[in-house]
């Protein structure tokens, strides 16, 4: 079973940064897509970013030119730098992986952004 275990959330202030880290516990299958959701209180889990393990991307509309994903293959670790950062950004973000039909989640990173 796969563990993804996300690092990096916390407070900061709106128009400020962060960098998220999700590391798989294992040497993961090389055909796989790996994002980043969030979930705000009160509202539903939503994709934010997302990269193939050819490293294509795909971005809501509401982080394109602030958010960037990117990912390390060998050390099968995704990230998520996050600047411009708003108030409405505040949110659980959580960690996916999907590979041979299966989806795993991490416990997820709260990141608070206070105005």
């Amino acid at each position: 079973q796969v563990q993804l275990v996300e690092s990096g959330g916390g407070l900061v202030q709106a128009g400020g940064s962060l960098r998220l880290s999700c590391a798989a516990s294992e040497r993961i299958f090389s055909i796989n897509l790996m994002g980043w959701y969030r979930q705000a209180p009160g509202k539903k889990r939503e994709l934010v970013a997302s990269i193939t393990s050819g490293g294509s991307t795909n971005y809501a509309d509401s982080v394109k030119g602030r958010f960037t994903i990117s990912r390390d293959n060998a050390e099968n670790t995704v990230y998520l730098q996050m600047n411009s950062l708003k108030p409405e950004d505040t949110g659980v973000y959580y960690c996916n992986l999907a590979m041979r039909g299966m989806g795993y989640w991490g416990k997820g990173t709260l990141v608070t952004v206070s105005s």
